[in-house]
């Protein structure tokens, strides 16, 4: 017995978007649920590995698509191009993350009253902009994403649990974005909690990332430190 993996397709209407499962069959009861947004570049291998490992602390992860069924970008023009239409369109990218978990819920691994997201650069968004539309699931985690409110969610209030990990030095995300955040969060009446780690840019849990002019670099420790307050906190909500 080992951990079982399954893409499954869904649409948005005319669009075929393509997740990844991963799930932990030794455990029998259905699990709690952790979407898991991709960044700029789309659903690569980064994200279906982080299933794996979710799987593996005994949880159903599910790696989400945002941009259709096998489209990737291949450099970082291709990235923003992709990324570009859903940033402009706030209502769209909630509504693609929105099926995704509605796709998750039903799956019979999961516990569907145990749901969570998580979600890296792009993804990170994703993950916030869900609960920022007041959608009833226990806890939302971004790490190193943009913290842009979406202009569509004032006056809503935020029943998750939000947990943001941030790289000080990430030039995509400078302290007056944090700040604004953080008043956002306030007024929406959140549970939420923001950890920064001074030594580290954009994109600092991306092994490989190595693009310090354009603000991406890896950074180990803050690999390490995220990943462990991630679980903490995912243990803290499904408990």
């Amino acid at each position: 017995m080992a951990i079982q993996t399954q893409y499954i397709e869904y649409m948005d209407d005319d669009l075929m978007l393509e997740g990844y499962m991963a799930w932990d069959d030794k455990l029998t009861k259905p699990k709690p649920g952790v979407l898991i947004g991709h960044a700029w570049a789309g659903r690569t291998s980064f994200e279906c590995k982080k299933a794996e490992e979710l799987a593996k602390l005994g949880y159903v992860g599910f790696a989400i698509d945002l941009y259709g069924k096998g489209v990737k970008g291949n450099n970082n023009n291709e990235n923003a191009a992709l990324m570009k239409p859903l940033l402009e369109d706030r209502p769209l990218l909630q509504r693609r993350v929105m099926l995704a978990l509605k796709v998750m819920k039903q799956h019979s691994e999961v516990d569907p009253k145990k749901l969570a997201s998580i979600g890296y650069c792009f993804g990170g968004l994703a993950s916030l902009d869900l609960v920022r539309c007041g959608v009833s699931i226990n806890g939302a985690v971004s790490l190193h994403g943009n913290l842009s409110s979406p202009g569509n969610t004032k006056g809503n209030k935020i029943a998750a649990k939000v947990l943001v990990l941030h790289g000080w030095k990430d030039p995509m995300v400078p302290p007056a974005d944090v700040i604004n955040f953080a008043k956002e969060m306030v007024e929406m009446s959140a549970d939420w909690q923001l950890h920064a780690f001074g030594s580290a840019m954009h994109a600092f849990t991306k092994a490989g990332a190595n693009d310090p002019d354009n603000g991406m670099l890896y950074d180990e420790a803050s690999d390490y430190r995220s990943w462990n307050s991630m679980q903490l906190f995912l243990t803290e909500i499904f408990s």
